[in-house]
């Protein structure tokens, strides 16, 4: 093989190039307030999709109550899309008007 092939070689001996490989890109999952959903829904919500303990989830839950919105985690876009309609479909089953939506980190 000629040495200007585009392979690394030192000596005769060819080096092994690596790859840097990409990270995939991170997306917020997010609740929404509405004036329906119960507090005790949106924290039995958080614990059974996001697996939070109690304590976490309250706390989210309070943010989503006082700030209008609460940060339910970080993940890549198919599992942050799958928990997204997790949440709508409970919320649905329950006949709950909760948002829950997806944005680049």
């Amino acid at each position: 093989m000629a040495a200007g092939s585009g392979d690394n070689y030192d000596g005769g001996v060819k080096l092994e190039s690596r790859k840097k490989v990409k990270e995939p890109d991170l997306y917020r999952v997010i609740l929404h307030n509405d004036n329906y959903t119960t507090m005790d829904f949106v924290v039995e919500i958080l614990m059974k999709v996001f697996h939070m303990p109690a304590a976490k989830a309250t706390q989210v839950m309070l943010d989503v109550h006082k700030k209008g919105a609460g940060l339910c985690g970080m993940y890549t876009y198919d599992i942050a899309i799958t928990k997204v309609e997790e949440v709508h479909l409970l919320a649905k089953e329950k006949q709950y008007p909760l948002r829950c939506t997806y944005e680049k980190a």
